[in-house]
């Protein structure tokens, strides 16, 4: 049975949504500590991401996409296209439920493992064990886990490097220190648009395969114009409306954040997030940019951190996947007892 073209667009507006609710998340992320250390205002913060999330996401290539849009759901292992779209619609809604709720509580939760759990568990129960291609999520799982500690590590190496090499600068440094984090941000967020929005049109594509409204090919998907456009849309939409909780809890709740905090952790992140981006490989940037922030509050006072907000934090992101995934299988549950039978 094919899908309705309503249904296609049904899904696709889910998808451009979670891009919403992932730009609604990680803008806070990203400007927490630039805003907090005083650099620059909210209103100047959140304009310069927003416009440096979309070129990234726009300009600098396609290669998570790729990833997300074969690498981990095999679309050939599929036979219906209907019963394939109504399962990652429910993907999608486990994700964004994940988001919401979150947002709301001020959690900076992982967007991409809210992403990722709900396709397997909307599709381990929709369709069973076998469309899931699991030495692939587990290699992703594993650059997921590992991403953090590299965020934080570079983090903490770098404040340490500018803090002795601080020792022999005048006062006037501040004022460079400052145009440093405007310069930091914007890479940050380059980077974060090309690792992010990317997740979003590999889930769109999956779903034009999964229709039949793009042709499966033995080569990685080749991603259109529109879906890039729209999806860096939409992500950029959320980072303007912004979430000021989490804003709250990056930026004053883990401990004083300064200008050194703030330049050392957007550069150490935004250097693994490229570096992820660019082999391909789908990451929790708000993951990284957290760790970050923390490893560069240790390297300055470990004393000085609110290790219990930490806590708080590693709990939210743990329980994401698994959260994620059994919203997603409920949901796929509910919807074929109410509008069809497999």
């Amino acid at each position: 049975m094919q899908p309705s073209l309503l249904s296609v667009i049904f899904t696709i507006g889910l998808a451009l949504f979670f891009a919403f609710t992932n730009g609604l998340h990680d803008s806070s992320n990203q400007v927490a500590t630039i805003i907090s250390s005083r650099v620059l205002s909210p209103e100047v913060a959140i304009a310069l991401t927003t416009l440096a999330d979309f070129s990234g996401a726009y300009f600098l290539g396609t290669s998570v996409a790729k990833t997300i849009g074969k690498g981990i759901i095999d679309p050939t292992l599929i036979k219906s296209s209907h019963l394939g779209i109504s399962v990652l619609a429910c993907a999608l809604l486990g994700a964004i439920s994940w988001n919401m709720v979150t947002w709301y509580l001020g959690l900076p939760s992982s967007s991409s493992h809210a992403l990722i759990g709900g396709l397997i568990g909307a599709f381990v129960v929709g369709w069973g064990w076998e469309p899931i291609q699991w030495k692939n999520v587990r290699d992703i799982i594993g650059v997921m886990l590992l991403s953090p500690l590299a965020g934080f590590a570079l983090s903490y190496l770098v404040t340490k490097i500018t803090f002795f090499f601080g020792e022999w600068l005048t006062p006037k440094a501040n004022t460079a220190f400052k145009g440093l984090q405007t310069l930091s941000l914007i890479g940050q967020s380059l980077a974060h648009g090309s690792n992010d929005a990317q997740k979003i049109m590999g889930v769109v594509m999956l779903e034009l395969t999964l229709g039949n409204f793009y042709p499966l090919t033995a080569g990685p998907l080749l991603t259109p114009p529109w879906v890039i456009f729209s999806c860096a849309s939409a992500m950029s939409l959320g980072i303007v409306f912004g979430g000021w909780k989490i804003i709250r809890t990056l930026g004053t709740g883990l401990y004083r954040v300064r200008a050194i905090h703030s330049f050392s952790s957007q550069s150490a992140s935004g250097v693994v997030m490229l570096v992820a981006t660019f082999f391909g490989f789908p990451i929790s940037t708000t993951q990284v940019i957290s760790s970050s922030i923390l490893g560069a509050g240790t390297a300055f006072r470990p004393k000085s951190v609110r290790w219990a907000v930490a806590g708080e934090m590693l709990i939210a992101w743990l329980i994401t996947l698994p959260a994620s995934a059994l919203i997603a299988a409920g949901t796929f549950e509910l919807s074929k007892r109410i509008f069809f039978k497999r």
